[in-house]
């Protein structure tokens, strides 16, 4: 348990494939008894690997659009809707937090599959706000979690930071037809985890020190750096609970919910 009992929760969430949003299958409903589970937010901060940019931005609009980010996939997919609202004070309450980033208030962009393919199940009502953070991907992995520690007192104002991405996400290497997980996804999967359950985060932090499989795990790093946001906002006296422990082929779906 976290030591302060009003301290919300934070995630990282393997996201996987977008038809996760609207499969009954194991990754929809492990989701599902999250929103049972997890303390209701305020409103979620999510930083998902889909918002790719230069410098930091994070969604100011009243009523976020529902972004369908990806192609080739049934007409069903592209008929969702996420019609959570935006937060705006939280938006204003990022940048005043970042101050050194100058974080730019973007009224435009919406909510990409990264985010609302996982809220879909856990607020099916999409009754709580939502709000994303880009990812500069031009910085390294320990800028990203120099700025998340940054975000540790939103824990505090009710707001649940979620990152939405992979750990192991290698789409070259994928195999749609044999899912059969690569032993070296496997076994760079489970070195995550026993750095993350041992709250060793330099390692984590400088991925490329974490054995000869990391460059198969983690071709591009956009997938993995949600896991910083997660890590940096972690208390040291809160362990650390992993779930849908999956590998898919050379993707991993293993998600981790921190202090709850």
């Amino acid at each position: 348990m976290s030591a302060n009992p009003h301290r919300m929760p934070t995630l990282f969430l393997g996201h996987g494939n977008p038809m996760n949003a609207i499969e009954q299958n194991q990754f929809h409903l492990r989701w599902q008894r999250l929103g049972q589970q997890l303390p209701r937010p305020k409103v979620v901060l999510c930083i998902s690997a889909h918002w790719e940019t230069r410098g930091v931005h994070v969604t100011a609009s009243e009523q976020p659009q529902t972004i369908h980010d990806f192609y080739g996939f049934p007409k069903a997919l592209f008929s969702v809707e996420y019609p959570a609202k935006g937060d705006p004070e939280l938006a204003h309450r990022v940048a005043d937090l970042l101050p050194a980033h100058k974080v730019g208030l973007d009224f435009e962009r919406g909510l990409d599959h990264g985010a609302w393919s996982v809220l879909l199940a856990i607020y099916a009502k999409a009754d709580v706000p939502v709000v994303q953070l880009s990812l500069d991907t031009g910085q390294s992995a320990a800028f990203h979690y120099a700025l998340a520690r940054q975000l540790a007192p939103l824990r505090e104002e009710g707001v649940l930071i979620l990152g939405s991405g992979n750990i192991v996400h290698n789409l070259r290497r994928f195999s749609y037809d044999d899912q059969t997980p690569f032993d070296w996804a496997v076994e760079f999967d489970e070195v995550v985890k026993s750095k993350l359950a041992s709250h060793d985060h330099e390692p984590l932090i400088d991925y490329g020190s974490l054995g000869q499989h990391a460059p198969l795990a983690i071709p591009t790093a956009e997938h993995y750096l949600p896991l910083m946001y997660a890590l940096a906002v972690q208390d040291e006296t809160e362990r650390p609970q992993f779930f849908n422990n999956v590998v898919l082929s050379s993707i991993s779906m293993t998600s981790v919910l921190i202090g709850a």
